[in-house]
């Protein structure tokens, strides 16, 4: 479960009903397992339980108001629906169920509800008549289609004295369900080779030119490869990021080590996604001692840099190949004309010099392109990107398969 739920941003909603006091425990097995959890409380909700108990546990602030002008001037409730990996509402009320099927947003729980593109959970809490009522279960019907995942109820006592169908799932039962949520199996049986960080290229023992790449993305896709069910084998260049869950890591530091390592690992790989940001040049020649500083001019001379994931796209029995294009204008055009002069079945592209995404952000957006088509990827979590992007990935990967 630990692996599964490592580094994944968890909005737990929490409305109101007595099974409130499990979230508490819920919280610490999420944050034990890895997660970070913020929390949003319905008032009702803080009848039950204090926000303070809540903040204690998750280490973040509570979030209670919709209109908390503090929160607000950034768009609060936005940048909480983007931030989050999955949204979950335990306890899940009656009444919080119902205004969730039937789209209301008059709090901030169910604001965020409609603003995220994150997973959506409901682990319902309620009387066992109140369950079983018709009009109940119309709306939790009403949910499934739209994808939420209904976890959950238990049977047995309950506060009111009744027995029956209603108590909310135990926390480690809602833990490992959440960890659930985070598996897909569109990559079973893969193997998915990425590159991902900067390379660094020396000028001489203490200087090197590079980039501003954090590896972010990168070692996101790696994540969501492992959450697919694929073996993945990982190509770091120098990043301080630590090594995903079920990740092979190989650490490289200039282009030609990334290139060997990268056709090395290639031979056997069903897929290769080069989203690491390779120098283009490397300097002529090395110097052997520190260059000291004298002349006011010096003349650097720079040879080409090999094409990583053009030399991989041009291999006999090569892997399914995805690059990535960070770009400062024409965005997209440069992105095409890459797909085709590259051979390439699949690029990404996104506009770094946007202040809010791409580089050391935790954030991106992406323009996904293939030969006959291309989806945009809205501004979101880069988690919840790299999902997004292997969720495409694996749809034309097979459709290549079946040609």
């Amino acid at each position: 479960m630990s692996a599964r739920l490592a580094n994944k941003r968890i909005v737990l909603g929490v409305s109101g009903g007595i099974a409130a006091y499990k979230s508490a425990d819920l919280i610490r097995r999420l944050r034990d397992a890895g997660a970070e959890v913020q929390v949003v409380m319905t008032a009702a909700a803080q009848s039950f339980i204090t926000p303070l108990t809540l903040q204690a546990l998750s280490g973040n602030p509570v979030h209670v108001d919709l209109l908390d002008p503090a929160a607000e001037a950034a768009m609060g409730h936005i940048e909480l629906a983007r931030w989050a990996d999955l949204v979950l509402v335990a306890p899940a009320s009656a009444d919080c169920i119902a205004r969730l099927a039937n789209g209301v947003a008059n709090d901030l729980l169910t604001t965020l509800w409609l603003a995220t593109k994150a997973k959506l959970a409901v682990a319902p809490a309620m009387n066992q008549q109140m369950w079983a009522a018709p009009a109940m279960q119309t709306n939790l019907d009403v949910l499934r289609t739209r994808g939420v995942s209904v976890l959950g109820p238990a049977a047995g006592s309950q506060a009111c004295g009744d027995v029956g169908e209603g108590r909310m799932l135990e926390a480690v039962q809602l833990a490992m369900a959440c960890a659930e949520q985070f598996e897909t199996g569109a990559l079973t049986g893969r193997h998915v080779v990425i590159t991902a960080g900067p390379t660094r290229e020396a000028l001489d023992p203490v200087r090197y030119i590079s980039n501003h790449s954090s590896g972010k993305m990168g070692f996101a896709i790696a994540e969501a490869c492992i959450e697919a069910g694929a073996r993945v084998t990982l190509i770091a260049g120098p990043v301080h990021l630590p090594t995903p869950a079920r990740v092979q890591r190989f650490n490289v530091v200039s282009a030609d080590e990334m290139l060997i390592a990268a056709q090395s690992a290639a031979i056997d790989a069903d897929v290769f996604v080069a989203t690491a940001a390779v120098a283009d040049y490397r300097p002529a020649t090395v110097a052997e001692q520190k260059i000291k500083k004298s002349a006011d001019v010096i003349a650097l001379e720079l040879i080409k840099n090999p094409d990583i994931v053009a030399t991989i796209a041009a291999q006999t029995n090569r892997p399914f190949v995805v690059g990535f294009a960070a770009e400062t204008e024409n965005v997209v055009g440069h992105a095409r004309e890459k797909l085709a002069r590259k051979r390439l079945d699949m690029i990404a592209c996104n506009d770094v010099a946007r202040a809010d995404i791409g580089f050391q952000s935790d954030e991106n957006a992406l323009t996904v392109i293939w030969s006959d088509g291309e989806q945009h990827l809205e501004k979101a979590g880069k988690s919840a990107i790299a999902r997004q992007l292997v969720a495409l990935l694996a749809v034309q990967l097979k459709k290549k398969e079946e040609q």
